[in-house]
């Protein structure tokens, strides 16, 4: 039968699906460990670098405004002589920023939960610290209804075992209003907390004082004054740690992280996905990867209903390091893509969002490109993840590459997307029919 191309788009190839791949650092050690999307379209990110500040090779908290198109229009660090970390981000209502991580700067010893506010130039306008004499960590902050903020972390100083799950809530200003611990005589930790409908607060992390194996999955419910609800454990015989947790839109809770217990990496870690109800029961759980590590980071509920997860994986990589591991599903958790991302050395995803115009966000760090040991790393992608920056161009024009969505080389296939991409810049996307 006759084959007919149907050329559905021609533009050029830096902006087809505004795709783009950045880094940013110096010469030291730099990380990206959350990143949101800000109201100018552009995106804020926080982490630690040790090539800037006032460190003199300790880390100092690292805080970078990327427009739309991956350009820096600022960065500004904070902290002191000693560590200092950026964990989580949130642009606050009136344009600023909130910033969480914790200090060996300040404080009242050891690690402190470390609270920074910032205009929308990111200017320090206060900041805070919070915690006793021993190690106290900060892992995650939201703007609460109240114009306050609430915090989750890991305390040392106030505990029933060895660390206990610390939650904080303070003022517009950063003063504590309470704090709340959870957990029994062994170890446990709070990784993320997220306002809840009914004001109260939902914190996932990972607890070695109950459940059914090693460290488990933990997933606490408290009310607006930090006063627990309920809790639930999940996992196996083996190490499952929750990362990220988010209140979906049927009232109940999504929650990845990794999984010793389950999956197909036995010894190895897999992706751990569970989806509960309002009350954390579990509805279902799946597990994503292949022999080898694999891990989840963060997650949201995309406006399809379903989830897009980023982390890691040794899996797809030649050399033996990992690769930014970005997959998504549908509304059961079932996978509908993955892609990953990253060169031949050490690269990761520790922060995703779905951005405005349908497509992803992610940051992470990169020993594969950039200035420094690892550098700031930020990924841009289209809602198909088409990968168009990572696939070489042909040196002639009249010649064409034929690639399928998620940029690997294809024959062409009935009724299949494809992309043509030519050295003067230009890309066609075609669908051919047979």
């Amino acid at each position: 039968m006759k084959k007919l191309q149907l050329i559905l788009l021609c533009l050029p190839l830096i902006g087809f699906g505004q795709n783009w791949e950045k880094n940013f650092g110096g010469s030291g050690d730099d990380f990206g460990n959350f990143v949101q999307q800000t109201t100018d379209g552009g995106y804020i990110i926080t982490g630690e670098t040790y090539s800037y500040g006032n460190g003199n090779g300790y880390s100092d908290v690292y805080l970078m405004k990327i427009d739309g198109n991956g350009v820096e229009q600022w960065s500004q660090t904070f902290g002191g002589i000693i560590d200092d970390w950026g964990m989580s981000i949130q642009q606050t209502t009136d344009g600023g920023y909130i910033i969480t991580g914790y200090t060996r700067s300040f404080g009242n010893g050891g690690d402190d939960v470390y609270l920074i506010k910032t205009d929308d130039n990111g200017v320090e306008q206060w900041s805070q610290t919070f915690g006793g004499t021993g190690d106290d960590y900060c892992s995650s902050v939201q703007q609460t209804n109240d114009g306050g903020y609430i915090i989750t972390g890991e305390t040392y100083s106030i505990v029933n075992g060895s660390y206990d799950v610390y939650l904080i809530k303070t003022d517009g200003n950063g003063i504590e209003q309470w704090n709340q611990t959870f957990g029994g005589a062994s170890y446990d930790w709070g990784n993320s907390v997220q306002q809840t409908n009914d004001g109260g607060y939902i914190i996932a992390g990972e607890t070695y004082s109950y459940g059914n194996g090693d460290y488990d999955v933990y997933l606490i419910k408290t009310d607006g004054y930090g006063v627990e609800q309920w809790n639930q454990t999940f996992g196996g015989a083996n190490n499952d740690a929750a990362k990220f947790v988010q209140q979906t839109t049927d009232g109940g809770y999504i929650i990845t992280g990794e999984t010793y217990s389950y999956g197909n990496g036995i010894g190895y870690s897999d992706v751990y996905l569970i989806k509960t109800d309002g009350n954390g029961v579990e509805l279902w759980s799946q597990t994503f990867g292949g022999t080898d590590y694999d891990w989840g980071n963060s997650i949201q509920q995309t406006t399809d209903g379903g989830y897009i997860i980023t982390g890691g994986t040794t899996n797809s990589i030649v050399n033996g390091y990992n690769d930014v591991y970005l997959l998504k599903t549908d509304v059961n958790g079932v996978k509908q893509w993955s892609q990953t991302f990253g060169g031949t050395d050490d690269d990761e995803g520790k922060s995703v969002q779905q951005t405005t115009d349908g497509g992803y966000i992610i940051s992470g760090k990169t020993r594969s490109f950039g200035n420094g040991n690892s550098n700031v790393y930020l990924i841009k992608t289209d809602g198909n993840v088409t990968s168009t920056f990572n696939v070489p161009v042909n040196t002639n024009r009249k010649s064409e590459k034929t690639v399928d969505i998620l940029g690997k080389e294809t024959k062409e296939l009935k009724n299949q997307p494809l992309l043509y991409l030519y050295n003067d810049g230009t890309v066609e996307k075609r669908i051919v029919i047979e």
